[in-house]
């Protein structure tokens, strides 16, 4: 079993007579150890889908479990941590003052916090603002501050709402790196982010929402390739030669020089292709599959979704 599991996971809002399905029969199978970026334009879903998981809130239908147990199992919240949107401390407490103050609500006190505390504001690269007060800490610090308060009770899954929203390129870079370090000791990741090339950077499976439903869920790799679209590179010894434009069913495009678009409806039509490129004495230095950034992709999709539903 997943680390979080949904099976037609719904959630519709009722005001009077009026209804808003929020979430729509979600299915999601979330393995350890790894980071997992929930995409989708605002209203999408995605905030609604992370409440339901942490209990903020319950589903109208269907089911989910988190870390093998039921969402009704509030002792499951010890082993969870979570970094919401936009979220603030008191500007008078410091930021070993802050983290103390999350340690002793998760239970934890003494010499065992006090370790802890130093441990984070290290990987944080915050030792040195202990004892600063936050109202002076930059939104990049603010951040790293938020990712250790989600980690002071040393949880096995985290939930990161934004966590690199605001932040600069350097800051991004920096949470990044912390994320990362983070899925080397074992922890998962459920990370829901509106900054497509950070997700595309550091995560490992992706799923798409649009109004409540489930576009597309896989890794970024399966989600941004081109379909037997290569990206070809040649050197010619003979001027003579020229490139045809359709090759038994092969469309070729030149882009720039020696550098072509190769479209095949299979690996087999392609490597009849080289081969003939071959007997024409072509050398191939370069080919490489084409595909997308993940922010292409996720607008594409999302327009797709849009016409369907005018439709």
């Amino acid at each position: 079993m997943g680390i979080i599991e949904t099976k037609e996971l719904t959630k519709i809002f009722s005001s009077g007579s009026k209804k808003v399905i929020a979430l729509s029969e979600f299915n999601l199978s979330l393995e350890r150890g790894t980071i997992f970026g929930l995409l989708g334009p605002n209203g999408a879903g995605k905030t609604t889908l992370i409440k339901i998981l942490l209990s903020i809130i319950f589903p109208s239908s269907g089911y989910a479990s988190v870390l093998g147990r039921s969402l009704s199992d509030y002792t499951v919240k010890e082993k969870i941590g979570y970094l919401p949107e936009n979220h603030r401390y008191p500007n008078y407490l410091t930021g070993g003052e802050v983290l103390r103050f999350f340690g002793r609500l998760s239970g934890m006190d003494g010499a065992v916090l006090d370790k802890k505390i130093d441990e984070l504001l290290e990987l944080m690269n915050l030792t040195k603002w202990k004892k600063t007060k936050v109202k002076t800490y930059s939104k990049g610090m603010m951040q790293r501050l938020g990712l250790a308060q989600a980690m002071i009770n040393d949880p096995e899954l985290i939930f990161l709402d934004e966590p690199t929203d605001g932040v600069d390129p350097l800051g991004r870079k920096e949470i990044r790196d912390i994320l990362l370090e983070l899925k080397s000791r074992s922890k998962t990741i459920f990370l829901n982010s509106h900054l497509l090339s950070e997700v595309e950077l550091i995560t490992d499976r992706v799923a798409i929402l649009n109004k409540g439903k489930l576009l597309r869920e896989g890794t970024v790799q399966e989600l941004t390739e081109k379909k037997e679209e290569y990206r070809l590179s040649v050197e010619s010894s003979d001027s003579s030669f020229k490139m045809p434009a359709v090759y038994n069913g092969v469309m070729i495009s030149n882009v720039k020089d020696n550098f072509y678009s190769v479209k095949a409806t299979d690996t087999n039509q392609l490597n009849q292709f080289i081969d003939y490129l071959r007997q024409n004495k072509i050398l191939i230095s370069g080919i490489v599959k084409e595909k997308s950034t993940l922010e292409d992709m996720f607008i594409s999709l999302i327009q797709q979704a849009e016409k369907e539903t005018v439709q």
